[in-house]
């Protein structure tokens, strides 16, 4: 079972309106989401050579067809009344599957790469926890040897402070841990233009 290796990858369902909805605000519904598809298709890429068991985890439902449909990844819906709490309940999933080192990672990070996941999963055989940092504060990627659900509850996502106290909450419970290379997510326009996807897109 790859060592008992597990990627957790979560994506939202690409719908125009109910992706990217920061970046439509400058960029209009329809441009965000070819960016989100393009994000997704970037991520479906650096995850398929990756040693490990792979996952989907789809935000609101299964679909019929979609870029992640081929051999190489498994589908799920995930669960949860917030963001934590889906986190959570998918690598508590994967825990109670048999698998011994998990990485959740979303679709955010035109930037990471085959190597980074493999770092992450390195780390793993080192130290019980990896966080790969997200320059705006938050976290492009989370990997554990062992549930701690006080990681994923009682949080607030989405603020500049996401990274510094998952951090905290590791020192706080005394789990080893490593800080893999901080990545940039795109989530506004000024996150796109920073990025090389929009040198790509000119």
């Amino acid at each position: 079972m790859n060592d008992g290796r597990l990627l957790i990858i979560f994506t939202k369902n690409p719908e125009a309106g109910l992706v990217k909805t920061r970046l439509a605000q400058t960029v209009g519904d329809e441009k965000a989401l070819e960016v989100y598809e393009t994000l997704r298709e970037h991520t479906a890429l650096v995850t398929a050579t990756v040693e490990a068991e792979r996952q989907v985890y789809y935000s609101r439902f299964i679909p019929s067809s979609d870029l992640f449909f081929t051999s190489k990844f498994t589908f799920k819906l995930q669960e949860g009344e917030d963001l934590g709490a889906r986190m959570l309940h998918a690598i508590r999933t994967g825990f109670q599957t048999g698998f011994r080192h998990i990485v959740l990672i979303g679709t955010d990070c035109y930037e990471l790469s085959s190597d980074t996941l493999n770092q992450a999963f390195n780390a793993l055989e080192r130290s019980d926890a990896v966080i790969g940092p997200a320059i705006d504060g938050g976290f492009y990627l989370i990997g554990l040897n062992m549930l701690l659900p006080e990681l994923f509850l009682n949080r607030q996502w989405s603020t500049p402070e996401v990274c510094k106290e998952t951090i905290e909450v590791l020192q706080r419970f005394a789990i080893p841990y490593e800080l893999l290379t901080a990545l940039s997510d795109i989530d506004t326009f000024d996150d796109l233009k920073k990025s090389t996807l929009w040198t790509h897109k000119q």
